[in-house]
């Protein structure tokens, strides 16, 4: 199905200046290393550190910044991409492609139909995106379309949420709105987990995912900056299924 994306919001493409160089915060090439190393440590917790342990509890709520900077960034992405559907198309390739390594880290096997990794609901969030800003369709129908990439997103790490943490960055709100509806949302889904945790006796098991708001400090400091090239960039892509491979390895054939 071809999407319009003609009516798309784009902001107009500015020259970076001498004076936007020294701005002061967080690049999105700086937040997204600080999303990478957030990830290593929590994936590295869940492949060798007890889960239970106060070591494993901390690595996991520093893991936690990982998928709301991520989202953050896709909605950026978005808007600051020269072609929305190129970098569609490079997330769902992506998406594919880190399937194998996530379900390899998460089972020791190499399975095709199991639990995907977070690049598919991220591809989702940025596909609800389009939709969302398309000519083509009227509300209702957007909202129903947007429904079910949520519903489908489910089957990726993070599933819904992750499609609502994009959704919500990437609308018209100002940075602090932005932050507000997030926090709204990472509480609401914070507490539905509680909640269906508590049903069998252990409510506290999911008390780690309060790490989610350790977020909100950094997406503050972002100065819409980018200071990498493409290099760095293409880093970001290939790191994600290169790592977990590289942990499934130690965890299932070394160890």
């Amino acid at each position: 199905m071809a999407i319009d994306i003609s009516n798309r919001p784009d902001r107009p493409l500015r020259k970076v200046t001498i004076h936007q160089k020294r701005k002061k915060g967080l690049t999105s090439d700086l937040l997204k290393l600080i999303a990478v190393i957030a990830m290593v440590i929590d994936h590295a917790a869940w492949a060798f550190v007890p889960f239970s342990s106060i070591a494993g509890q901390t690595m996991h709520v520093i893991g936690r910044l990982t998928a709301p900077i991520m989202c953050f960034m896709v909605a950026e992405g978005y808007y600051k991409t020269r072609n929305v559907k190129k970098y569609a198309q490079r997330l769902g390739i992506f998406a594919l492609i880190s399937h194998l390594p996530y379900t390899f880290f998460q089972t020791g096997k190499l399975e095709i139909i199991n639990q995907t990794s977070i690049m598919f609901p991220l591809f989702l969030g940025l596909v609800a995106l389009i939709i969302r800003d398309s000519p083509k369709y009227e509300t209702a129908v957007k909202n129903m379309i947007i429904l079910l990439i949520c519903l489908a997103s489910m089957i990726g790490d993070w599933g819904g949420i992750a499609v609502v943490y994009i959704l919500i960055f990437g609308s018209n709100y100002n940075r602090i709105e932005k932050i507000k509806y997030f926090c709204a949302a990472s509480a609401f889904y914070i507490i539905l987990d509680i909640i269906m945790c508590a049903a069998s006796g252990q409510w506290y098991t999911d008390l780690f995912k309060l790490g989610t708001f350790l977020a909100v400090p950094f997406l503050l400091k972002y100065n819409g900056v980018r200071r990498g090239g493409k290099t760095y960039k293409w880093f970001f892509y290939y790191f994600y299924p290169a790592h977990l491979l590289l942990l499934a390895v130690i965890k299932y054939v070394i160890l």
